[in-house]
Formats: C-alpha cells, structure tokens, sequence
C-alpha cells in the first residue's frame, strides 16, 4: 500500500533525521516498522512567518517495496544509417530535439556555431579576464547554450506545453542529481551543467547522431518556398529539407538573414533593465526573519517581486542567490549581464535582474523603421550604450541602488562579483525613461515590500536585456513556418520558450513535427 501525506516540518524538527518517518507514523497510526521506505515528492519551505516551515508532499510505502527505477524510460536507437533532421543551435532546445529524434528513429545532424563546454571556458575567461568578446563562443553561445554557464535553473510556468516531468527524468538520467525532481525551484548549478551537457552529447554520438561544432550557418537555400540546403560559413553546403531552427534569444545574424530573405518576422515584446546585486546576508535577513548568520539547513534567500508603474510590469528576472554577475556580451562593442550561481549558492552577493516590459507596439515609435526587428535594434542601442558608458570595454556602468533612485551619480561602488569590473555611471539618466523611471519607481516600491532591500550597499549594473527574443520567427499549427516549408522555428530564438525546460518541450515537440510527414 502506498500512502501520499503533506506534511509541515518546523525548522527544528528538520534537524532530526527520521522526522518523516515518524510523522508518517504518527499521522497514518502504524508501527514504524510497517513503514518499508518514505519517498520525498516535493519540498518547499514557507518563510513568509519568523516560524519557517518545510512543506514536504511525501509517499509512504507501507510493507511494500521501493521503486529503484524511474518510471521514464529513454529508448535511444541507433540513427547512423536513418534519415537525418538537421538541428541548429545546441542549447536545450536543439539537444532535446536531437534526443527525440534518436527515440523515434531518425538521426539528428546539429549545427553549433560555437565550441564544446570545455573548450568555452577559455573565452568565457578572455571575456572576464581581456574584455574580448568571441562572437562565436561566449556565455550565449556554445555547447548548451546560454543556460550552461548561467545557473542552470530549471523552474518554469511552462506546464501546459509537455512533460515536464519527463525534461526533469531525462537530465537526471544524464547525470543531474534527482534533488531536482522533488525542489519547488530547482536548479542544477553551472558548476553542475556542464557534466550533464556533455553527458548529453555522448548519448547523441553514442547513438548515431552528428554534432558539428564551431559550424556557423551563413544561410539557407530555398526554392518554391522549400528548404534545400543550409550554407555554412567554411563555405561548404549541407542538404537538407527539415530543419529545426534552435538558435536561440542572441543570434541576431539569423534574424537579420532571414529579415533580408524576406521570411517573415514579427516584433515581439520582451523586456530589459537591470541588475542588482546585494550581500547574500542582507537577503537572508530579510526573508528568514534573523539579525545574524542564517540557520545551517535554510538555503541561501531568493525572492520574487513585481510591481505595476505606469502600466507596465517591473519584475524581478533569473533571481541567483549565492551567485555571480557575468558579461552576456555576444560582440564587442557591447555590454550585456546576466546571472549564474553554483550548485551550492554559496558566493557571498545575492543577484537578480530587475526589468522593465517593453511593449513593441506602444513603446518604440521611434523604432518603426526596422520593422519586425525594432525591438532588436532598441536592445541594441543600450548595450553600446552601456558599453559606452562603463569604459569601452567589458567594465560594466554601475550606480548604488540609492543613488539610481534618488538621481545622483555614486561617489564609489560597493564590493561586486562581476569579474570584468564596475564603473560608476548616471544611470539614472543614462537609460530611456521608459525604462529608468519606472526602474526607480519599482525600486522604491520593492523596498516598501521588503524592508531592507532598499539600501546603499546594493549596486545596479547595467544593462540586463537578453532576457527574451525581441523577434518571433512565425510558425503554424503544424509548427512549421507559415511560408518556408521545412523549416521549424524553436525555442527561445523563435520566441517559444523562456527558460531551460521550455526550450527543451518545445525542442521535443519540434521534433516530432519534423518528423510527423516523413
């Protein structure tokens, strides 16, 4: 018999070991030894109360036995000699396209215009390190994508779009560890990721896959509305008549081929900001109620917050606790931040990105002479901007969070992780008012809901604006574009995702589209 319980657990009673067990007990009225094995579903804690509580969703295997396998089977064939789908890009969507296309029988040729993760490191440490850019490898492009040196949270609303679950299953089985089917925001660690990607990658070689790396796609050819064949940048051509376009939210060169193609295109809006970076203490003071250090079994303290200014969202974006600020750039001359935190979350800063939503259709009037690409050109301009105005290199433009707010430049920065270096800057008056005036606003009204959190020891940095594709590459119901045959629009890149386990559905399902008429 088996037995589903929820049950609260006081902060001191996850101290003892056995707490399930014997609630389980308790609650069910058996003897302990009836009980063969107690399995956590899911874990949660409530902080919103001084009293903090774990909320656990356990099974109870009453003299029964405990499963020892997952009730996810991967079924991966040998491909070598099937019909190939080829996949561009190898971030979570093109993986997980490659992985479906094994199960079903068909065999995935990716295309990744940048290295594999151990060969990334280096210029992701040219970037840190010389402030040079590698526009082919950096924290966006590359084996895994953006996601694999960027945290590696796996938390998504996404819950209608497939089988979570079976996202989850697949990357414990590829070596994650299983914590990650039972938190409530689980996360891998992109000290963690890396393993798992290439985990990945030898279950596609294994199995009869190609995965081409360092392989830039230049264009497409096509006639009567038909892909024919894939140009690569070494000048070779490569057949081909389904494709699964996985380029992700940064590959501006394959918004701007297919623009001056004239594929359609539509603007799409996103949103674009800041980060904020404060000391991980001050963030668990305020969530976990407690003047000193944090008791030993709570994790390091995130939070959420959103707030309407002037009808628009200002929310907090991909929050690290624990975590670092890292330069996001995808071309020099520019200056982009984003997230990241390691397995154990134990750096000493707490980051998030703090972003505004920007409404193509309202919002960019200057801007309607680029078309579907307005949103990607506005994007553009307050990278340079931020590129400008932190020094001309990776150097980031920064200002205490007090100071952004009340509009005086900063006389000194307070201690940051991000590695490239800050340099103060008005932001305030720096970014559009579209954005920096609802920023303050937002501000303002985030310390009012979290006391504390308004303080002159948090820095903003700018400019956190990667945060989703200002472009949709159109599909159909059949998820094919409406006016390329062959060609399958995916992921975070064609506007169909926001995160790791978005991406990674939408891949499995592009690929069971593309396989669909064969």
């Amino acid at each position: 018999m088996i037995k589903e319980l929820q049950l609260r657990i006081s902060l001191k009673e996850e101290e003892r070991s056995d707490i399930l067990l014997q609630k389980a007990s308790h609650i069910l009225d058996i003897d302990k030894e009836d009980i063969t094995g107690v399995k956590v579903l899911r874990k949660s804690i409530d902080a919103r109360k001084p009293k903090i509580v774990f909320n656990y969703k356990i099974a109870v295997y009453i003299r029964e036995v405990l499963p020892k396998t997952s009730e996810y089977q991967f079924d991966y064939k040998d491909v070598s000699k099937a019909k190939p789908i080829h996949i561009i890009g190898f971030g979570p969507a093109g993986m997980y396209a490659a992985l479906r296309c094994i199960e079903l029988g068909f065999k995935p040729i990716v295309l990744e215009r940048g290295k594999n993760v151990k060969d990334r490191r280096r210029d992701l440490k040219a970037i840190n390190r010389d402030h040079f850019v590698n526009e082919d490898s950096n924290y966006c492009f590359g084996e895994g994508g953006a996601g694999t040196y960027s945290d590696g949270k796996l938390y998504t609303r996404s819950l209608k779009r497939g089988d979570v679950r079976r996202i989850f299953e697949n990357l414990v089985y590829h070596g994650a560890t299983d914590q990650i089917l039972v938190d409530a925001h689980p996360h891998i660690g992109t000290n963690k990721l890396p393993k798992v990607v290439q985990n990945i990658r030898e279950t596609i070689l294994k199995h009869g896959g190609e995965i081409h790396f360092e392989t830039r796609v230049t264009d497409f050819t096509i006639k009567n509305n038909k892909i024919q064949a894939i140009q690569l940048l070494n000048g070779n051509e490569m057949p081909a008549n389904r494709v699964i376009l996985a380029t992700g939210h940064s590959a501006r060169d394959i918004f701007y081929l297919l623009h001056n193609k004239e594929i359609a295109l539509e603007a799409k809006s996103f949103a674009m900001g800041v980060r904020v970076e404060h000391p991980q203490h001050i963030i668990d003071a305020i969530q976990y109620h407690c003047s000193g250090d944090r008791h030993e079994l709570l994790p390091p303290a995130s939070y959420s917050l959103v707030q309407q200014v002037n009808d628009r969202g200002v929310y907090s974006f991909c929050m690290c606790p624990g975590g670092f600020i890292v330069p996001a750039a995808t071309a020099n001359g520019e200056v982009v931040v984003n997230g990241m935190s390691p397995s154990k979350r134990n750096n000493l800063f707490a980051n998030s990105g703090i972003v505004v939503e920007i409404d193509v259709n309202k919002d960019l009037p200057k801007y309607e002479q680029f078309g579907a690409l307005k949103g990607l050109e506005y994007q553009k301009n307050l990278e340079r901007m931020a590129f400008t105005a932190g020094g001309r290199s990776q150097v980031a433009p920064a200002q205490r969070l007090t100071d952004f707010v009340e509009g005086r430049l900063s006389a000194d920065l307070n201690p940051t992780s991000y590695q490239p270096g800050l340099n103060s800057a008005p932001l305030h008056s720096l970014l559009p008012k579209l954005i920096g005036s609802r920023l303050r606003k937002g501000f303002d009204s985030f310390g009012q809901k979290m006391k504390g959190y308004y303080t002159s020891e948090a820095n903003i940095i700018g400019v956190e604006s990667r945060t989703s594709s200002p472009v949709c590459i159109p599909r159909n119901e059949n998820l094919e574009h409406p006016q390329i045959e062959g060609l399958f629009p995916c992921g975070e890149g064609g506007g169909y995702a926001g995160g790791i386990v978005s991406a990674a559905m939408d891949g499995e399902r592009c690929a069971e589209a593309a396989i669909k008429n064969l």
